[in-house]
Order: C-alpha cells, then structure tokens, then sequence
C-alpha cells in the first residue's frame, strides 16, 4: 500500500464513519505513524508502506472512527504554537481559547512590573503555560480540582521551561485565591447539565465531565467567581474568562450585579461572543 492509497482508505473509512475532515485526520494519522510533518507526505505518494506502519495506521484509524479525539491518538495539541500534552484527564485546549490567551498575554505586556495571574480550572495548563511563556515577568498560579489534569499540566509546565515560574494548586480554585492578582483567567466549565448528553461523541465521551458541566444552567462557576473574586484582584486588573454560545447577556448581568465593569464581550472566528473581559468596580474591591 502506498502513501497516497492509505490516505485515501483512510479518508473514505473516516468518512463512512461521520469522522468529520477525514482526509485531514488521515493525513494527519499517517504523518504521526511515519513521524514526518504532514505536507511532507505530498511528496511521498508513491511510497511503499511497510506491513508494521501498516498495522499501526490501522489501528489508529479504528480508534479514530470510534470517535476517539484525535489530539488524544497523538498525544498531544498544538496551542498558540505550542505542543501540549493532553490525555483523557484534560480538557482538549480548543481554538477559541488561543483568543482568550492572545487577549491575555497583550494585556498582561502593558502591566508593570511583575504581573500576577490566577488561572481558574487549568486543565492541560495551556492558559498558564501560555502566559508565562510569553510574559517571563508574569508569577502565575494555577489551580485545578483535579489531581490527575495537575499531573499533566505540571510536566508540560516543565516541557516549556516554565515550572519555576507557575505553581499549581489542588482544590477548589476560589478557596485558593491569593490577594494582588493582575489577571483571573480561565476557561470554566459552561455546559447545561441537560446538555451534556447531546454533546458530539468526542466530548461527550472523552472530555472530562468536571470540565464540561457547569450545573443547571451552566453559569454555576461564572457566579462564584463574579462573588468571590473581586477583592482580589488589584486596581487595573481584569478578570477574563471564556463562556459558552448564548451566555454573554446572562454573564453579563452576573457580573454586573457584583458591581463588576463589563467591559467588552470579545467574539470568537465565528463572530459570536466568547470572552468577557471585566474590571471590578470601586466597591468590588477591599
């Protein structure tokens, strides 16, 4: 079987299967089992497979068309040009929040001199790892109730050369809130309850649940955080938070009834909003 052939009974497989860009997860397989970058295979076409690659393609395609995500098969995602690993004790850093992270990261470059983030449910430690990548002067803490996501988030902490510089925390993130934040940054769980079930299969059924459900109507953490954040956060500081389709107004009216400024709802790729970005007010502070 050549290169191009396993690409295409792939694809097809895929395909047949509701897999959706099966090309794309094809090619994408076949580079990580030959460990070449994927373009690479264009030139390669005519490349004759040996029976090991073979079988081992196989196999990843099979738990791809079980609806496996494929950043799970690899082991790893790329998050604002950076390869994290993730695992079934991790949520799946998605697109959207590269731009809660690209907001972050340019606000916290205007901040002087050491700026202090707080991330809230870090997961894969995208958010945090991000930030101190990008801003060597930023002390982040970041803090997950998950004991196993901190395992994972910590060695990709120091795959990025950054362990020294973000600290984890175990437990219930607003019990560890510190004085003197700059930033409270986060991607908390939005998803109804009743919802969870309709989610696609590679959600549903792989992504943590503790990262999914944000109870009855998925705005339970947005409400503890707009009640308890406030003193926390310095004079200047924001907190930005990601937030499902649909619940912009509903935030909104959340923060703004714990004397927060909501300054801007910023939208995603898809022109929906996705981000608040909120300042407390006078009053929010001690």
């Amino acid at each position: 079987m050549t290169v191009l052939e396993a690409i295409q009974r792939s694809g097809e497989f895929l395909g047949k299967k509701g897999v959706e860009s099966p090309r794309l997860n094809a090619e994408l397989l076949l580079a990580e089992v030959l460990r070449v970058p994927r373009m690479r295979l264009y030139l390669d076409f005519e490349r004759v497979l040996a029976e090991a690659e073979v079988n081992d393609l196989r196999v990843m395609v099979v738990r791809r068309s079980q609806r496996e995500p494929l950043q799970h098969i690899l082991g790893r995602v790329n998050f604002c040009g950076l390869d994290f690993k993730v695992t079934k004790e991790v949520l799946i850093p998605r697109p959207e929040t590269e731009l809660l992270a690209e907001l972050a990261w340019k606000f916290l470059a205007e901040m002087a001199p050491e700026p202090r983030v707080f991330d809230y449910g870090t997961g894969s430690g995208c958010l945090a790892i991000t930030l101190a990548v990008r801003i060597p002067a930023a002390q982040v803490l970041a803090v997950d109730i998950s004991a196993a996501a901190l395992e994972v988030a910590r060695e990709n902490a120091v795959a990025h050369q950054v362990a020294e510089r973000v600290r984890f925390a175990h437990g219930d993130a607003l019990a560890c809130l510190e004085r003197g934040l700059t930033l409270v940054v986060g991607n908390p769980p939005y998803i109804a309850r009743g919802a969870m079930a309709g989610l696609p299969a590679e959600v549903r059924d792989y992504d943590p649940s503790l990262a999914l459900d944000g109870g009855v109507d998925g705005l339970d953490h947005y409400r503890r955080i707009a009640m308890q954040a406030g003193p926390s956060v310095v004079a200047g500081g924001k907190v930005m938070l990601e937030f499902g389709d649909g619940q912009g107004g509903a935030i909104t009216e959340i923060f703004q009834k714990q004397n927060w400024i909501v300054e801007a709802l910023v939208e995603d790729y898809n022109r929906q909003p996705r981000i608040l970005v909120a300042a407390p007010g006078p009053d929010g502070r001690s």
